[in-house]
C-alpha cells in the first residue's frame, strides 16, 4: 500500500508536472499570439490571395491590427487614411523621386497643375544627385529669375517647412498660390557659407519660347522650353536666320527644363538627315520606342554649337545629345541636369492615382541621360560677376567655335567628352 508520504511526493510531482505543462502551454500561446503567421482582420477585403509576391502580407495585417488596438489616436485616424499612408510607403520604397502617389484631392490638383494656368514663381524643380530638392531652371523674365534664383540652387525649405523627403509635386503645391501673394524659399548655393531666404511674389507665368538675334554672321537662337508652340516659333527663328544670310547657328538650350518630347524630335529634323535616330524610350514592361528625325534635314551641314548648363534637362538634353551623337556638334557650357526618365499616370478606382517611372531615354550612342546628364566638350564657367557685368563667356566660346567651323579652322581640342554610358524625359514641374 502506498504510504501517505509517498502519495504526497507523487502528488507533488504530478502537480509540478501539470504546472510545467500549463506554463509551457501559456508561454507557447503568448509567443504564438505575438508571432502568429495567420492574422484575421475584421473588415479586410480585396486581399488578392492569388497575387504573386514573395512578401509575407500577414506582417502588414498584424501591424494594421496592432495600430488599431493600441495607437492612442486611432479613433481619429480613418482606415482610408491608413491605406493611403501604406500606399505612400510602398511608393517610397522605390527610392525614385519621380514615382509618386496622389490621393483623390492631390490627383485633382496635379491634373490642374499640368493643364491649367497658375500663379507661381516661374522655376522648374527637380531632385539633384544627392536627393535634395533643387532648382533646375528659373524661366527667363519670371519672378524666380528676377529674384536671382539659379540652376542647381538647393531648396531647403518653403515658407519655413523643411523640404527634406518632400516630393517635387508637394513642393509645387506649396510654392504655387494666389497671384500677388509671396512665398519664401530657403536656398543654399554651392560656395555659400549658409542658406539664404528668397521671398518672391507669385505671378501668372507665361513661359517664353524662342528668342533670335544675329551675332555677326551667326544666328543665336535661344529655346527656353519645349512647349506645344515651340516648333512653330523655332521655324520662324530659322526663317529670320536664313533671311539674314546666317552662316552658322548657336542653339542656346541653357536653363531649358524640357517639355514635349515630340517637339524636340521635330526640331531635330531641321538639323539631322531624315530617319536619323534621335532617342529611344526603353523600359521594363513598356515597348521600346524609337524616335527618328522626320524633317527636311535642310540644315544638316550648317556649322553649329549647342549651349547647355545645369538648367538644361529632359527634352533639352535629348536634342543636345542627338545632335552631338549624330553630327558631333560641340556642346559648350556646363554639365546638364540629368533628367532622363519617363513617367506614366495610372488612375486608381477611387480617384487617386500613381505617377510611375516606366522607362528611360537612351541616346543614339547608348548613353543614358538619367543622373549623369551631358558633360560639355568645352566647359566654360559663368560667374556671378560675369552675369552682373553682362559678360556671357559661354556664348562667346560657342560663337568662337562656330566661327572656326565657318572659316574651316580646326576646332581647339575638347577639354573633355560627354558622359559615358551609365547603368544608372518626361518634364519636371513648373512653379
Amino acid at each position: 500500500m502506498m504510504t501517505i508520504k509517498k502519495f504526497s511526493q507523487v502528488a507533488i510531482v504530478v502537480v509540478l508536472g501539470l504546472v510545467l505543462v500549463a506554463s509551457g502551454y501559456w508561454m507557447g500561446w503568448d509567443i504564438g499570439q505575438k508571432n502568429t503567421k495567420r492574422i484575421v482582420v475584421s473588415g479586410a477585403t480585396n486581399l488578392m490571395p492569388d497575387a504573386s509576391t514573395t512578401a509575407d502580407f500577414s506582417v502588414f495585417w498584424q501591424a494594421w491590427q496592432d495600430i488599431n488596438d493600441n495607437y492612442l489616436r486611432n479613433p481619429s485616424t480613418t482606415d482610408q487614411a491608413k491605406m493611403y499612408g501604406a500606399i505612400s510607403g510602398l511608393v517610397g520604397a522605390t527610392g525614385d523621386p519621380y514615382t509618386e502617389f496622389f490621393t483623390p484631392a492631390d490627383s485633382k490638383q496635379f491634373q490642374e497643375n499640368i493643364t491649367g494656368d497658375f500663379g507661381g514663381i516661374g522655376a522648374e524643380l527637380g531632385v539633384n544627385a544627392s536627393g535634395t530638392l533643387a532648382v533646375i531652371a528659373p524661366l527667363a523674365g519670371t519672378p524666380a529669375a528676377q529674384a536671382g534664383l539659379k540652376p542647381e540652387d538647393e531648396i531647403l525649405a518653403v515658407n519655413g517647412s523643411s523640404t527634406d523627403s518632400m516630393s517635387v509635386d508637394d513642393a509645387v503645391n506649396l510654392i504655387r498660390g494666389p497671384i500677388g501673394t509671396k512665398v519664401t524659399l530657403t536656398i543654399f548655393r554651392d560656395g555659400w557659407a549658409k542658406p539664404q531666404d528668397f521671398t518672391i511674389a507669385r505671378a501668372t507665368i507665361q513661359v517664353p519660347t524662342v528668342k533670335f538675334e544675329m551675332k555677326g554672321d551667326i544666328a543665336h537662337i535661344t529655346l527656353a522650353e519645349f512647349t506645344q508652340d515651340a516648333d512653330g516659333a523655332f521655324y520662324q527663328a530659322l526663317e529670320q536666320a536664313l533671311n539674314h544670310n546666317a552662316k552658322g547657328i548657336v542653339l542656346d538650350l541653357r536653363n531649358d527644363p524640357g517639355g514635349y518630347l515630340e517637339v524636340a524630335v521635330d526640331i531635330s529634323g531641321y538639323f539631322l538627315k531624315p530617319g536619323s535616330q534621335v532617342v529611344r524610350e526603353v523600359g521594363r514592361t513598356v515597348p521600346t520606342q524609337n524616335f527618328t528625325a522626320s524633317g527636311s534635314g535642310a540644315l544638316d551641314t550648317m556649322p553649329m554649337a549647342v549651349l547647355i548648363d545645369g538648367g538644361s534637362a529632359s527634352a533639352a538634353e535629348i536634342l543636345s545629345g542627338a545632335l552631338h551623337d549624330d553630327r558631333n556638334i560641340p556642346l559648350v557650357g556646363a554639365k546638364s541636369f540629368g533628367k532622363g526618365t519617363v513617367q506614366q499616370l495610372f488612375n486608381l478606382s477611387d480617384g487617386s492615382s500613381l505617377k510611375i517611372t516606366v522607362a528611360h531615354w537612351v541616346l543614339p550612342s547608348g548613353r543614358i541621360l538619367d543622373h549623369d546628364g551631358l558633360v560639355p566638350d568645352y566647359p566654360v564657367a559663368l560667374t556671378d560677376q560675369d552675369i552682373k557685368n553682362g559678360n556671357d563667356t559661354q556664348l562667346a566660346k560657342a560663337l568662337e567655335i562656330v566661327q572656326d567651323e565657318i572659316d574651316g579652322t580646326p576646332l581647339p581640342p575638347a577639354a573633355t567628352s560627354t558622359a559615358a554610358t551609365s547603368t544608372a524625359a518626361s518634364g519636371t514641374a513648373a512653379k
